[in-house]
């Protein structure tokens, strides 16, 4: 079952249309026809709130929708890709456990799409940094991450400004920012925000990220999200003529 199956039911049982729906979930009615019929796949729950919006609006129970949404991308993306098995399973785990609890979820989420992805490689280097290691991230021996392992006491990530907090057995504590700078004055600050946030903008290629900084503005102020809807209108051949 997908969303796409579970709205088209609920609308009927309701007997209500897709622009009801639409209205509800502040969202065009092109855009919901395009979901229902397949030609757009829904947007990943972490990425977005029109499900709770649809939730309420179909009278479903909180976070089904998204429930559904997240497992028929999950078995889409086990098609298409097969399993992604991390890279160093064991330098992952480590990663993981010396992570704040609070932010343990959302980093498991990011680095489970890809076998040694950006964020991956950007902690393994950052705490190895720290614990003074150095070496190649490619090459971590089973030594080097006993003594990282000893080294680290735990971490914390921010994920709008892509910040690493950690702390070390011996009690220090170090800071390290990433968060995009730009000489330029004129960028949205919802252009900002999503050029900050990896689950928004991680997938983006450099030339769409230029199409992006491109965009002008009048008398709106775009969001983060409505950057990342624009990303997906971009990669949509739909919007497109050949």
């Amino acid at each position: 079952m997908d969303v796409a199956l579970v709205i088209r039911q609920r609308l009927e049982e309701l007997q209500l249309d897709q622009r009801d729906l639409a209205r509800a979930a502040s969202v065009t009615e092109s855009y919901v026809s395009q979901i229902l019929t397949r030609k757009k796949a829904p947007p990943a729950p972490e990425r977005t709130d029109i499900y709770d919006r649809m939730d309420r609006f179909l009278k479903l129970p909180p976070g089904e929708l998204a429930r559904v949404a997240d497992a028929h991308l999950k078995e889409e993306r086990m098609r298409v890709l097969g399993e992604v098995a991390p890279l160093f399973p064991a330098l992952r785990a480590l990663l993981l456990r010396k992570c704040g609890p609070a932010e343990r979820a959302a980093v498991r989420a990011v680095i489970e799409r890809q076998s040694f992805g950006e964020l991956e490689r950007l902690l393994a280097q950052t705490l190895l940094h720290v614990a003074r290691l150095g070496g190649d991230i490619m090459h971590v021996t089973p030594k080097q991450q006993s003594r990282l392992d000893s080294a680290i006491a735990s971490w914390d990530w921010d994920p709008a400004t892509f910040a690493l907090t950690i702390r070390t057995t011996a009690g220090e504590q170090k800071h390290f920012e990433y968060s995009e700078r730009d000489v330029s004055d004129d960028h949205e600050k919802g252009l900002l925000e999503f050029l900050r946030d990896p689950l928004l903008s991680g997938t983006a290629t450099p030339a769409e990220i230029t199409f992006l900084k491109s965009l002008r503005f009048k008398d709106h102020r775009p969001t983060a999200l409505y950057y990342y809807r624009e990303l997906q209108n971009l990669r949509d051949p739909l919007h497109f003529r050949a």
